[in-house]
């Protein structure tokens, strides 16, 4: 008998307490469809943000362990509140072998490219040091104000459609009028970019970081040099059970996209 391949694919883990993980994991299915995406959800300690810090570190590192255990070698934070806390945990345990890529809102980028930039986020990282230390160190010239989105993650995490238009109008209502650019500052956000472009002005720009997460974790899955590609399977676990994705992903494109289907 001839050898067969041993060799496993590659399997790209993403980690986020909700729906956040959905648009990267979209961006990777349409650059990459090969390639194996293992979706870590932890519905049973959502929503991350309000947590101590302490708590999201051990949830986050958790998780990881569990994507190591189910044969990943690359893993994405696509979320704000498990970058700032606990990428340099993550790195530190899994070790300099396993690429950990982190999601940083596109501050930089819309400050270069407009006068006046709006960051839309959660309640709790329009509040944060975090956010605020990005503003200081990206926004060079360009006026940044933060918007804080109230109840607009959780919305979208329950595909709740009428309360998302509520907190977008909302939003969008005290976003600064002169504003020429808004920086997509939650990866649940760009689920809803379409209400949100309806929502602003003719002409604001929106920027986002999804896809550059993905392009970035592609780059680092090509420099692992592995000999084979994978099967484009989606792997769910919730909460460290296996699942499947919520119903509510399937009110949006990009979890359609990923397999969700209405209940």
């Amino acid at each position: 008998m001839g050898a067969c391949n041993t060799v496993d694919p590659v399997i790209v883990a993403l980690i986020d307490s909700g729906l956040g993980l959905l648009p990267t994991a979209a961006w990777l299915r349409k650059l990459r469809p090969d390639v194996d995406l293992l979706l870590l959800l932890d519905p049973e300690g959502a929503p991350w943000g309000p947590k101590p810090e302490d708590w999201v570190v051990e949830r986050v590192l958790g998780a990881a362990r569990q994507a190591l255990e189910l044969g990943a070698e690359v893993i994405v934070l696509p979320c704000n509140t498990a970058s700032v806390t606990a990428l340099d945990h993550v790195r530190a345990a899994v070790g300099e072998s396993v690429p950990v890529i982190g999601t940083v809102p596109a501050i930089k980028p819309a400050a270069a490219q407009c006068r006046s930039v709006a960051v839309w986020a959660t309640a709790a990282t329009t509040a944060s040091r975090y956010q605020a230390d990005l503003i200081a160190r990206f926004a060079g010239d360009a006026k940044v104000v933060g918007v804080a989105c109230h109840g607009l993650a959780d919305a979208i995490d329950r595909g709740d459609l009428p309360a998302i238009r509520d907190s977008i109008a909302d939003a969008a209502a005290r976003t600064p009028a002169d504003v020429e650019g808004v920086v997509l500052g939650c990866t649940h956000y760009p689920l809803v970019i379409d209400a949100i472009v309806a929502a602003l002005p003719d002409g604001v720009r929106l920027f986002d970081s999804a896809q550059a997460v993905a392009a970035q974790t592609i780059r680092k899955m090509d420099e692992l040099g592995r000999p084979t590609t994978g099967n484009g399977t989606v792997t769910v676990r919730k909460s460290g059970l296996p699942g499947e994705l919520p119903a509510s992903a399937a009110t949006f494109e990009s979890g359609r996209l990923l397999g969700a289907t209405e209940l």
